[in-house]
């Protein structure tokens, strides 16, 4: 028997474990998201009971302590607790990233103490955009060894999830050009955290700033950026499109809810009480629909990047490019049915509800506002244009950021 090169193993996870670990929680999480939203509270209390179930090792083999889900196992809970909460869904986008970079890692004494940071609940947050229009060509902030150890010197923007953090997945340069990955403890001396995220959006993420000056690194916990693992693009999308999938589902309780409870319908309605007008059974009829095109676009997208895995475990190098482009098409694709459903969703609902739907108190504007804020993350005003050179012209459709010298984490 060949001795394991990485961690990855076969997905062992099983439905109805997860759904009986996780979906308590979730309610739990969804009973007071109107309230967060509203009063812009953060969810430290949340974020941590998801970590004490051992959220954060869903994709970690069964035999090394984790749950050994699946991808597409992994993005549908995800977009279960984005139904939940938005927010607490986005939050742990970059952890489950870091986590699925060293499943793919060599096995080392290294990356085998990853394992049990991540077993023992240890949090990690972000740190790769730069504000100022700075790009991976002219990246400002700089890792460099110094007296045995790592120093990181700079400013990153966007830094979701970093108030919740142990650790910060920063990106940066070497003196020699060589973009390098350093895990910061979120607690160094040189680390300052800042709340000014002001987006309309996603507002309890800590999307904000992070400043590094003199933070130290150790030296199993620095990286070449250009090893990271292969889909790692996609899985940062899908993470997204997970989120989104939650909130088009969440648009659909909301307003199902809210529909039920109108007592006074308009004099050109088809019924006395809304809940029987045909019309406004209609609109949520539509909104069902959003959210089940959503909810399978998510999984054929997330059952491509298990097939890499699959490839991976099977050793079949000949076929990997090929892997890397079905599932940059089927991501792509996703994003495109993903992206429209939650925008139609989240507008489309008020149609059913009148003027009460606009309530403060009932907070639907907070869908809206979460969805265009996730959409706006990633560009996919370009998308159909290169799914429709792949078809046509066969024209690669996979990105290359690096030799590009522009863009950053994403897809």
């Amino acid at each position: 028997m060949t001795r394991a090169t990485t961690y990855l193993k076969r997905p062992t996870g099983y439905d109805a474990e997860l759904r009986s670990v996780f979906r308590p929680i979730f309610d739990r999480i969804a009973e007071g998201n109107p309230q967060r939203e509203a009063n812009r509270e953060f969810p430290h209390e949340q974020v941590r009971w998801l970590g004490e179930a051992g959220f954060g090792t869903l994709r970690i083999p069964a035999e090394q302590g984790g749950f050994g889900a699946s991808l597409e196992q992994t993005f549908l809970l995800l977009a279960e607790l984005g139904e939940a909460d938005a927010n607490v869904a986005h939050i742990w986008r970059n952890h489950l990233a870091f986590v699925e970079d060293r499943l793919n890692a060599p096995v080392s004494e290294d990356n085998g103490a990853w394992l049990k940071r991540f077993l023992a609940g240890e949090f990690v947050g972000g740190g790769w955009t730069e504000a100022n229009n700075v790009t991976l060509a002219n990246l400002l902030t700089t890792v460099t060894p110094e007296n045995g150890h790592w120093v990181v010197n700079g400013a990153k923007y966007y830094a979701t999830g970093s108030l919740y953090a142990d650790w910060l997945d920063v990106l940066g340069r070497g003196d020699d050009g060589q973009l390098w990955t350093a895990l910061v403890r979120a607690d160094d001396p040189g680390v300052t955290l800042v709340d000014d995220w002001r987006g309309f959006g996603q507002r309890t993420t800590a999307s904000g700033s992070a400043r590094y000056d003199g933070a130290r690194a150790e030296r199993g916990n620095v990286f070449p950026a250009a090893e990271r693992f292969t889909y790692q693009a996609h899985f940062y999308q899908i993470a997204m499109l997970a989120v989104l999938t939650g909130i088009t589902r969440a648009v659909l309780r909301d307003g199902t809810a809210a529909l039920k409870r109108r007592s006074r319908n308009y004099p050109q309605g088809l019924a006395e009480l809304p809940a029987a007008d045909p019309q406004l059974l209609q609109v949520i009829g539509e909104l069902s629909a959003e959210a089940f095109a959503a909810e399978a676009a998510l999984g054929q997208s997330a059952r491509s990047l298990d097939r890499i895995v699959a490839g991976r475990l099977a050793g079949s190098d000949d076929h990997a490019r090929d892997l890397l482009i079905d599932a940059e098409v089927a991501v792509t694709q996703a994003q495109l049915v993903i992206v429209a459903a939650a925008q139609r969703a989240t507008t489309r609902v008020f149609d059913a509800l009148g003027a009460s739907g606009v309530s403060e108190q009932l907070g639907l504007d907070r869908h809206w506002r979460n969805a265009r804020t996730l959409a706006s993350h990633n560009p996919v005003v370009y998308k159909a244009r290169i799914l429709g050179d792949w078809f046509v012209n066969g024209t690669d459709p996979v990105s290359d950021l690096a030799s590009l010298g522009r863009g950053g984490q994403g897809n």
